[in-house]
């Protein structure tokens, strides 16, 4: 298992550098002329070249590369060309806001989905072709549309909840969920149905293995073999979907966060690819980079203890 483990964290490291890389050239390279695009197309040449110098933008690209990976191995990813605040600092205060309303989404999905995904493989008929019905109409419909008709249900029909607007946790515990509640909704609907499927999918397959007829045979409560047997051996395509809806997750938070102004990485991101802020962009990136790595990073653990067969892959 430990050699399991430092592969998956070698290869990890391996792909965040691949990643920082890409994005570094690419927000550099594809940017003309980075230093005339923030201060606008009045200002004079004199100030341009002035502000390339000051930003390190005069410097070969390789080098400045250089500079801003031995930063980021020390935890310092620089410092945002708007305002000078520590890009650290800024991704801190975003990323609490956008881990909770992914982590939540996931959990409820989680749970939500293999509940229905066994009850939908273990009743089958009508409750099976219902989960189906809803799986396709749940993958179909983008989160943004699902998001609206929360709003008009529960915030201004039901005034349930107020449509925009976000409340710090160390404020009030209540508030801070009332905040969430919407935007998390709308995240997990689509995740339910994509892994709802997945499940139920595994599930069949498994209850059709001779083994659950052994252990049938063996007179095992129904149960102990659904649960203890077949769940557990249908989980690996469960958790491998899952984490694919996380990633899908970390992009969908983007377009809620700006739907309903909640203040996470979403929000930050769209504001700094709009102003040119390009350390702040690298520093979002380089986050999500290093989440959906750790995420996988620990699906594979999940995978290898469910399945000693999947440390050798």
């Amino acid at each position: 298992m430990l050699r399991f483990l430092v592969r998956r964290t070698v290869a990890g490291a391996a792909m965040l550098l691949v990643i920082s890389t890409l994005a570094f050239t690419l927000l550099y390279l594809t940017g003309a002329d980075i230093a005339r695009n923030l201060l606008g197309d009045n200002a004079s040449q004199e100030a341009v070249d002035l502000r390339a110098a000051q930003l390190g933008l005069d410097r070969p690209l390789g080098e400045r590369y250089l500079d801003w990976l031995s930063g980021a191995v020390r935890g310092d990813l620089g410092t945002s060309w708007f305002g000078g605040s520590s890009v650290v600092d800024l991704l801190a205060s975003r990323l609490g806001v956008t881990l909770s309303l992914v982590v939540l989404s996931t959990l409820l999905s989680a749970v939500v989905a293999t509940v229905v995904g066994v009850w939908a493989a273990v009743r089958r008929g009508w409750v099976d072709r219902v989960v189906q019905v809803f799986s396709m109409a749940g993958a179909a419909v983008p989160n943004y549309l699902v998001a609206l008709g929360l709003v008009l249900v529960f915030a201004i029909d039901l005034a349930w909840f107020a449509p925009t607007g976000y409340t710090r946790p160390e404020v009030s515990v209540g508030a801070w969920l009332a905040s969430i509640a919407l935007p998390v909704a709308a995240l997990t609907v689509g995740c339910i149905a994509g892994t709802a499927q997945q499940v139920r999918s595994a599930m069949i397959d498994a209850l059709r293995q001779d083994y659950v007829r052994t252990l049938r045979s063996r007179g095992l409560p129904e149960r102990s073999v659904v649960y203890r047997h077949v769940l557990r051996n249908a989980a690996g395509p469960g958790l491998s979907v899952l984490a694919l809806q996380f990633v899908g997750l970390l992009g969908g938070a983007v377009v809620i966060e700006q739907m309903f102004a909640v203040p996470g990485l979403g929000a930050l991101s769209v504001a700094s690819t709009r102003q040119g802020d390009i350390p702040v962009i690298m520093g979002v990136v380089v986050v999500i980079a290093v989440i959906v790595i750790l995420v996988n990073l620990l699906i594979d653990l999940a995978q290898g203890w469910l399945d000693p067969k999947a440390r050798t892959a």
